[in-house]
């Protein structure tokens, strides 16, 4: 899949209301050739239009634009996603900064967009307030773009992070604003230690789900720095699918020169078709996310483009 995506979509779906319009407007009956041709436009069209991942299960993590977002204010932002396509967003803390739930609520109505999840605080201290605000505005996850305290600098740190991860995720729950993730960068996967019980080497990643409880606690498995860590992700989703309910969909260069690099879904070097199909079923959002995107709705256009076009 090239930049071309959303050029050739366009313009089949253009294609194919012309061909419609002309139906309706000539009394003469077309020939089989051009019945052929318009029934092939039409349904190149249709295979758009979700064959992958459904729109509903789509959104976008604002932080992506958090530049351009400073220049333009975020009704603008709203607006362009909403006409893209989007009906999900994924806010950060600067998205709605000092505005009131009704006022976000509002701005979302106004758009038809909806923010099932956010990256926001996970003190614990103001825990219950954050819940308050969080479903107000009608969150089903809740979570940050990291893990909560007090990190995973040691193997009893990392259990510890679990137990107050299970905490809040109890919470939550009992909240009615749903299970609590952890978003993980490369650290998670690359920072391992010893199970004492066991003697197995195990990522940080690891130790944190084999000890939080799946009723409270889920993951938002952001795929390219989990690739950039070295994780075959197909495998992972394959192996704890069930504890992975959220994607950050990220692409970018994963060797030499390029490595590093994020681009468009779809333009780098991530092998989407075995984790897309592995996800199926089992993750609930698809968070698209590129850290530091051009001022422009191209990156978000693209890469829905491809989500709703790739047929793996």
């Amino acid at each position: 899949m090239t930049l071309t995506t959303k050029t050739r979509r366009k313009t089949l779906l253009g294609m194919a209301g012309t061909v419609a319009m002309a139906a309706g407007l000539l009394a003469a009956p077309a020939s089989a050739a051009t019945n052929g041709n318009a029934n092939e436009n039409a349904n190149d069209a249709a295979k758009c239009a979700g064959r992958s991942v459904p729109v509903s299960k789509i959104s976008f993590q604002m932080y992506s634009y958090n530049n351009w977002g400073r220049q333009v204010g975020t009704e603008t932002l709203l607006a362009e996603l909403a006409e893209v396509g989007y009906k999900n967003i994924e806010p950060f803390g600067g998205t709605f900064s000092g505005k009131s739930a009704d006022e976000v609520n509002a701005l979302l109505d106004e758009y038809g967009l909806k923010a099932p999840t956010s990256h926001g605080s996970t003190n614990e201290a103001t825990w219950p307030t954050t819940l308050e605000y969080y479903k107000e505005v009608g969150q089903r996850y809740v979570g940050s773009g990291g893990f909560a305290s007090p990190g995973i600098r040691s193997y009893e740190d990392t259990l510890a992070t679990a137990e107050t991860l299970n905490r809040l995720g109890e919470a939550s729950v009992k909240n009615g604003t749903g299970k609590i993730y952890g978003h993980n960068h490369q650290s998670e996967f690359t920072t391992k230690y010893t199970d004492p019980e066991t003697g197995e080497v195990k990522s940080a990643w690891q130790i944190l789900v084999e000890n939080t409880d799946s009723r409270y606690v889920t993951f938002q498995l952001d795929i390219y720095w989990a690739e950039m860590a070295g994780i075959d992700t197909a495998s992972l989703l394959e192996q704890y699918g069930d504890r992975i309910e959220l994607l950050h969909i990220k692409d970018g260069g994963l060797t030499g020169e390029n490595r590093g690099k994020q681009t468009n879904v779809g333009d780098g070097e991530i092998d989407w078709a075995p984790i897309l199909k592995a996800a199926q079923g089992k993750v609930k959002y698809y968070v698209i996310e590129m850290d530091g995107a051009p001022n422009s709705i191209d990156f978000a256009e693209e890469s829905f483009d491809f989500l709703t076009c790739f047929n793996f």
